[in-house]
């Protein structure tokens, strides 16, 4: 099994809650459930019309929430991608695992460390078979690639679409360009990326086709709607939202796709399907970037439009239909929620963030007394802030806002607050000390795999 045997045991204590319009619950199925994650890049908390878009049409990712639950306090470890990413599939933040140092780039040789255990290598080494389509985004030197992190198939792209060379200006002599890979096998350089989400998507369904009588983890991280953004012919010109709404729709055509073949199988009672970003929208980019709705801020920020971000999630088993989940859950207590799940045991020694978030998905109240601390970090790695329940501080700034009410952003409580801010002060910093304390180390290589750079 992939990780160091020293790693101590450390579970942040989660306080979730959930509302919804049942409480029987049941979490039993004939065999262990699928996990379906679909993860897009750069949209924001307002981009679907389940959160409230008034022209970006979402009619299957609308279904998910109307078969299973919205959750509307859902964050993510990280404003940008790389490390977020790492903390989905890790359950920890990404300060923890060495990921915190922005995103990589072509021309960088780190990468998330193979002794971490991500939701692929838990779920691979209890007898599922694991797929990935699209982008990664975590390593793409010998040794660093979904294959070596508990992937059985991967088809997708190394890093973001905009580390590519077609669309730059000729001006900017940018030396690097995208690949399309196959495991670790290059199939095409800078593939054609108005086709990128039909491609992963009928990938992802020939997975699912091909697996439907095992269980099976599938990861569709898309490419978009990250800039440059692309459209294939069928959707290009159809949302009044312009280019972006496009982009959204086609990948809410990709979920419906998804869903389709789960019914094709009767595997929709068997699933759980998780659809979310991985940070807020571009705000610097005109109609080309998406909305954060009624957050402040957007990608790269610390502002809830950073890191809040949609998340819908069906599993009959166990999520009430119509449910509305208004506590706090993070990207991290996805691989601690679905090992039990699956019938997998974390191992005890392991070092992790997240919590097991099932009863709250459920439905049932939250227990406990103490409120949930989350800790935010910039898009460099450097502790920001805290919220702790209803209260978020900012650090540098020392802005205290109460965001169940004010979820903008636009009262600042400090002054009114002294002794609050001293005490989320002090606990920020005390838990940040723990994480930094306990880090451990990404893994490099100078070896390529491909020469990222223009011939």
């Amino acid at each position: 099994m992939k990780r160091n045997a020293t790693y101590t045991c450390l579970l942040l204590a989660l306080v979730s809650g959930c509302r919804s319009s049942q409480t029987s619950v049941a979490t039993s199925t004939s065999r262990p459930p699928n996990i379906i994650v679909i993860f897009t890049d750069d949209q924001g908390y307002g981009d679907l019309s389940c959160y409230g878009h008034p022209t970006i049409r979402t009619p299957n990712i609308d279904r998910l929430a109307r078969e299973g639950a919205k959750l509307t306090q859902f964050y993510v470890a990280s404003p940008v991608c790389s490390p977020s990413r790492a903390a989905l599939l890790t359950g920890c933040y990404p300060k923890r695992v060495g990921m915190h140092r922005h995103v990589i780039f072509p021309d960088y040789d780190y990468g998330l460390h193979t002794d971490e255990l991500t939701v692929a290598d838990l779920l691979q080494e209890n007898g599922y078979a694991t797929g990935m389509f699209g982008k990664w985004h975590l390593g793409h030197r010998p040794g660093l690639l979904p294959t070596d992190q508990g992937f059985d198939t991967w088809f997708g792209v190394p890093y973001s679409n905009d580390m590519a060379q077609f669309h730059r200006k000729p001006e900017t002599n940018y030396r690097y360009r995208l690949p399309l890979l196959r495991d670790e096998e290059v199939l095409e350089w800078e593939p054609d990326q108005a086709l990128l989400t039909r491609r992963f998507t009928e990938a992802a369904v020939e997975f699912i086709d091909e697996h439907s009588t095992e269980p099976f983890f599938l990861y569709l991280p898309h490419s978009m709607p990250h800039i440059p953004l692309y459209a294939s012919d069928d959707f290009r010109g159809n949302s009044p939202r312009g280019l972006y709404g496009d982009v959204i729709e086609e990948i809410d055509w990709s979920v419906g796709q998804v869903l389709d073949a789960l019914d094709a199988h009767d595997l929709a009672d068997q699933t759980l399907v998780l659809f979310t970003s991985d940070n807020g929208p571009w705000l610097s980019f005109g109609d080309h970037g998406g909305s954060a709705g009624p957050l402040r801020g957007g990608k790269g920020t610390n502002w809830e439009g950073g890191q809040r971000v949609p998340c819908v999630l069906r599993f009959p088993p166990l999520v009430p239909p119509g449910s509305l989940c208004t506590e706090v859950i993070t990207a991290m207590d996805l691989l601690p929620t679905i090992a039990p799940l699956a019938g997998a045991e974390l191992p005890a020694e392991l070092v992790i963030d997240g919590a097991d978030v099932r009863e709250q998905l459920g439905g049932k109240p939250a227990g406990g007394t103490t409120p949930r601390s989350f800790l935010y970090y910039t898009s460099r790695g450097e502790l920001a802030g805290i919220r702790r329940g209803a209260w978020k501080l900012l650090l540098e700034s020392g802005e205290l806002y109460q965001v169940e009410q004010d979820v903008s952003e636009v009262r600042d409580l400090a002054e009114k607050q002294p002794d609050l801010v001293r005490e989320l002060q002090a606990l920020a910093l005390e838990l940040d000390a723990e994480v930094s304390a306990n880090a451990r180390p990404t893994a490099s290589t100078e070896q390529l795999l491909f020469d990222p750079a223009r011939p």
